[in-house]
């Protein structure tokens, strides 16, 4: 394994660099830029439109969801999945490379990644330190945006990956595996508010604490791998255990998901609908909050 791809998962900003200096992107390496923020404090799309890693095409996780779904952003049917990367340019054999422009580094990208993990891709990386880091090595960057030519991708759903409400609940009386919740210590105990529409925070009964943050540094690239599993063994989690993350809305959990892939265990599932679905759908004794407005 080259130095600089430190995993299947993981790609540095030099192999990026190296990559595109030798191949312009196409169907064998395409470059997607995931920026989204929520709440919409930052418009992901008109900031990639300015300026992103030349060569890459807009990924829009909020038009690549099930838009019939009341719980934020659902995983999209094989069908919608397969005809929005296939517009990307994308078939099964291509290499895709996520990066994000959040300042912790990585963020939606995970998400992205995830994404195509679930619908059976496994030619995917997340970019080490996102397009924060990109910048700041005076890497190049363009306006231009590429229209890419069609493909045709085949999306097969991996259930394995993913855990729904009903799955959740059968849990907290089987205990079949290991939930963790991704978010900050204060939204998980109930008291720093939830972002966005008003639900009150708290936790799911049964649930660990360990916020996705925690895996970064500073400068926003992912910990070595033996940080992480120090980080996954103080928190009381078994990575030889069947794990499931959980977070708001599906997406931070995906960077949990994302380091325990990278050390070696590849079926962490994610609860897709996450904290916002459960507040909404299950009886009030069946969360765990310190919020006032809970009690």
């Amino acid at each position: 394994m080259s130095q600089q791809l430190l995993s299947r998962a993981l790609v540095s900003i030099n192999w990026l660099r190296q990559a595109l200096s030798t191949n312009k992107p196409g169907p064998a390496l395409r470059v997607l830029d995931a920026s989204f923020y929520y709440p919409p404090i930052r418009d992901g799309r008109k900031e990639y439109e300015e300026k992103h890693i030349p060569g890459a095409l807009y990924f829009d996780i909020d038009e690549c969801k099930d838009l019939t779904s009341p719980y934020e952003v659902m995983l999209p049917s094989e069908s919608h999945f397969a005809k929005y990367v296939g517009n990307l340019g994308i078939n099964n054999d291509t290499h895709v490379v996520i990066y994000d422009a959040d300042q912790v580094g990585v963020y939606y990208s995970a998400r992205a990644w995830y994404m195509f993990r679930v619908f059976g891709h496994s030619k995917v990386s997340v970019l080490n330190g996102g397009f924060r880091n990109w910048v700041q090595q005076g890497l190049p960057v363009t306006s231009e945006v590429v229209k890419p030519k069609p493909e045709s991708f085949r999306a097969v759903l991996n259930p394995c990956l993913v855990k729904t409400f009903e799955d959740i609940q059968r849990n907290m009386t089987t205990k079949e595996f290991q939930l963790v919740d991704s978010r900050s210590v204060g939204r998980y105990e109930g008291t720093e508010p939830e972002p966005g529409e008003v639900i009150f925070p708290g936790h799911i009964p049964g649930s660990l604490n360990l916020p996705f943050t925690s895996f970064l540094t500073e400068e926003g690239f992912e910990k070595s791998p033996d940080e992480m599993k120090q980080l996954f063994q103080a928190t009381g989690v078994d990575l030889t255990k069947p794990l499931t993350i959980t977070c708001r809305r599906g997406v931070t959990a995906c960077q949990l998901a994302l380091a325990s892939f990278i050390l070696g265990k590849e079926d962490t599932a994610v609860y897709d609908g996450s904290w916002f679905e459960w507040f909404h759908r299950s009886k009030p004794e069946d969360r765990v909050s310190l919020w006032k407005a809970e009690k």
